[in-house]
C-alpha cells in the first residue's frame, strides 16, 4: 500500500468534484445536477515541466505504474467494476498503447487484493503484495467511523511474492505474520524495500530479491512506508507520521490495533540504504506522500495537500534533496499522485482526476519530462 489508496481516492473525488480553481487548456463542463463548473483537461497551462500529456487508461481506478528497466512497459493495479474487477489487481501495459478500447493483460492471479508491483531487473518477472492466501475474495474495506476519521486498512493478509508476466506465481519472499506490503525495487537489481509489522509497528525493511537477508531500516515510532531507492540504489525516500503528543501517541496505536493507520498527516524522509543519515525532507503539514528521485538523484517529485484548505486538492510538487527549491508540478483541482519517472529521465507517468467527465475515475498519464 505504497498509495493512498483507491479507497481515498474515491472519497477525495466525492468531496471534490466541484472544484474548480485553475486555467485549463480547453473548455469546461457543468454538471447538469448542480450546475456547477468541472474542469476536464489533460493538460493545465501551468505543467510548464510536462509536453505531449498522453491518456493511457479510460475508467475504473488506475494507480501506481511502474516502468520496466527498459522503460517499454508498465505494471499497474487496476479497480474496475466494469471488468469484475472489485479491488485492485495488476495489469500490465505497453508505454505506447491506450486502453480506451481494449483491456491490458491481468498478471496477477485474480484473487484477493494486491498492492505495489514492481519489475525485476530483466523484465521477466515482478514483485507485488496480495491477500490471495488468505481468502480469495476482495477484503472488506473500513466503514465510515463515528468519529470521522479518514483511516487506511492494514490488511495482516497482505504477503509478498514473485510472480512471471503469465501471472504465475514463482515464489513467496515474505512470510512473516501481519501486513508485509509495498516492495519496491533497486535501480542495481539486488534488494527490495518493503513496510512491514512484524516489530509490532509500521516500519522500512530492506532484503535480497529471493527474500534473504532480511533487514530493518527504520524504527521511529509511525507508519514508513512508500519507499523508493535513489537512481543508484543507495538511498531511500519515503513517507512517514510521526506521531509526538500523547494524544497522537495513543490515537496512533489505538488504530494500529485494529489494523487501521491515519494517514491525514505524513511527511517525507530520506536515509541511506542502511538506514543511517535519517533526515525529514519535508515539514510542509497535510500529507506529503508518493515520493520518487528525479533521474538526477538531487530531487524529489511527489504529491501534497500541503496548500489545500479543504484536503484536496492533491497536485504535484518538486523539492531539492536538501530541501529547497520547493516548486508546484500540476494544477488539477482533485487530484494528482503516483508520480513515476522513466529511468532515463525522459518520461513521467502519474494518475489523475483529469479529464474523467466529473465522475470517480483515476486514469494514468503520461508526458515527456522537461527540467
Amino acid at each position: 500500500m505504497k498509495k493512498i489508496t483507491l479507497f481515498i481516492l474515491t472519497t477525495i473525488i466525492v468531496i471534490a468534484c466541484n472544484s474548480n480553481e485553475k486555467k485549463i487548456v480547453d473548455k469546461t463542463k457543468v454538471d447538469q445536477v448542480s450546475g456547477a463548473t468541472k474542469k476536464s483537461s489533460i493538460h493545465y497551462t501551468e505543467e510548464t515541466h510536462l509536453k505531449n500529456v498522453k491518456q493511457l487508461t479510460f475508467g475504473g481506478d488506475n494507480a501506481e505504474a511502474y516502468f520496466s528497466f527498459d522503460n517499454q512497459q508498465l505494471v499497474i493495479q487496476i479497480k474496475n467494476d466494469a471488468w469484475g474487477i472489485p479491488c485492485d489487481q495488476i495489469f500490465l501495459l505497453n508505454v505506447d498503447s491506450t486502453y480506451k478500447h481494449s483491456r491490458p493483460k491481468m498478471i496477477s492471479t485474480g484473487k484477493g487484493r494486491t498492492t505495489c508491483s514492481y519489475f525485476l531487473k530483466g523484465d521477466s518477472t515482478f514483485v507485488y503484495a496480495s491477500t490471495h492466501l488468505t481468502d480469495v475474495n476482495c477484503p472488506p474495506t473500513p466503514q465510515k467511523r463515528a468519529d470521522g476519521k479518514y483511516v487506511w486498512p492494514i490488511y495482516e493478509s497482505f504477503d509478498i511474492f514473485v510472480a512471471d508476466l503469465k501471472g504465475n506465481i514463482l515464489k513467496q519472499i515474505s512470510n512473516s505474520p501481519g501486513y508485509d506490503a509495498e516492495p519496491t525495487v533497486s535501480p542495481k537489481g539486488d534488494k527490495i524495500v518493503f513496510t512491514s509489522i512484524r516489530t509490532g509497528d509500521l516500519e522500512l525493511f530492506t532484503m535480497n530479491i529471493d527474500g534473504s537477508e532480511v533487514k530493518q531500516i527504520t524504527s521511529g515510532l509511525g507508519y514508513d512506508g512508500g519507499a523508493f531507492f535513489s537512481p543508484d540504489g543507495t538511498k531511500l525516500i519515503f513517507r512517514a507520521s510521526r506521531p509526538t503528543t500523547e494524544e497522537a501517541i495513543t490515537n496512533y496505536k489505538k488504530l494500529l490495533s485494529e489494523g487501521l493507520v491515519q494517514p491525514t498527516e505524513m511527511e517525507l524522509y530520506t536515509c541511506n540504504v542502511d538506514g543511517s543519515d535519517l533526515k525529514q525532507l519535508t515539514n510542509l503539514g497535510g500529507a506529503n506522500w508518493a515520493p520518487f528521485f528525479h533521474p538526477s538523484g538531487k530531487k524529489i517529485l511527489f504529491s501534497s495537500n500541503h496548500t489545500s484548505k479543504k484536503g484536496y486538492p492533491f497536485n504535484l510538487f518538486i523539492i531539492n534533496l536538501d530541501g529547497t527549491g520547493l516548486e508546484q508540478v500540476t494544477y488539477d483541482g482533485v487530484f494528482d499522485a503516483f508520480p513515476v519517472f522513466s529511468s532515463d529521465g525522459k518520461k513521467l507517468v502519474f494518475s489523475s482526476n483529469r479529464n474523467n467527465g466529473g465522475n470517480h475515475d483515476t486514469n494514468l498519464f503520461i508526458a515527456d519530462w522537461l527540467d
